[in-house]
């Protein structure tokens, strides 16, 4: 059975509504099947540690998408050590699904950084890229990239985190599903 799987991945370390968002509007306007959120060990391009555990991600992510029907969790990369490039993972995945047609999505503040991802031309032929504009980023590149624009939300894992170690509010930034998990398993200095 043929589908169209947008792939979103990222630490969601914490998960927000910014991500919510991103999904929702490139699943609509792409007309896919499904969103899958892909949370990753270690990216290539950020070889910091983690705030949290995998375990912890995943459980924020779960809460996160829970009541959407065409959200997903794909744990292909929390489950591989090392470094996850976006190749090997697309590689497995469409080997495991043959039939599928991979849409990766990439926020702008990738889009610049496509020239130095590892096997980019291979890559293509593997996914479409589909590029989300972010706040301060450029959406030009010399790659193939179907360009969606959604309503912004400037929001990230960051802020949240920096929020909350500081006990400035989060209300309407995350679920509260999400920040309810956080208080109660003490993540990120609350």
């Amino acid at each position: 059975m043929s589908k169209k799987i947008g792939i979103l991945g990222g630490t969601f370390d914490p998960p927000h509504f910014g991500h919510l968002l991103i999904a929702s509007e490139v699943l609509n306007e792409l007309q896919l099947n499904e969103i899958w959120f892909m949370p990753n060990q270690i990216p290539p391009h950020k070889q910091e540690k983690q705030f949290s555990t995998s375990e912890h991600r995943y459980n924020m992510l779960k809460l996160a998408i829970d009541k959407h029907d065409h959200f997903k969790i794909e744990t292909i990369e929390l489950h591989r050590d090392g470094p996850s490039y976006t190749y090997d993972t697309l590689c497995l995945l469409r080997e495991k699904y043959p039939s599928y047609t991979f849409y990766f999505i990439i926020g702008a503040d990738m889009i610049e950084f496509l020239p130095k991802w590892y096997k980019v031309d291979e890559i293509l032929e593997l996914a479409t890229f589909v590029g989300v504009k972010r706040f301060g980023h450029q959406t030009i590149s010399p790659y193939p990239i179907k360009k969606i624009d959604i309503p912004q939300i400037d929001v990230s894992s960051t802020l949240l985190r920096k929020r909350i170690r500081t006990n400035k509010p989060t209300d309407y930034l995350m679920p509260d599903v999400v920040k309810k998990y956080i208080e109660e398993n003490h993540l990120y200095g609350s």
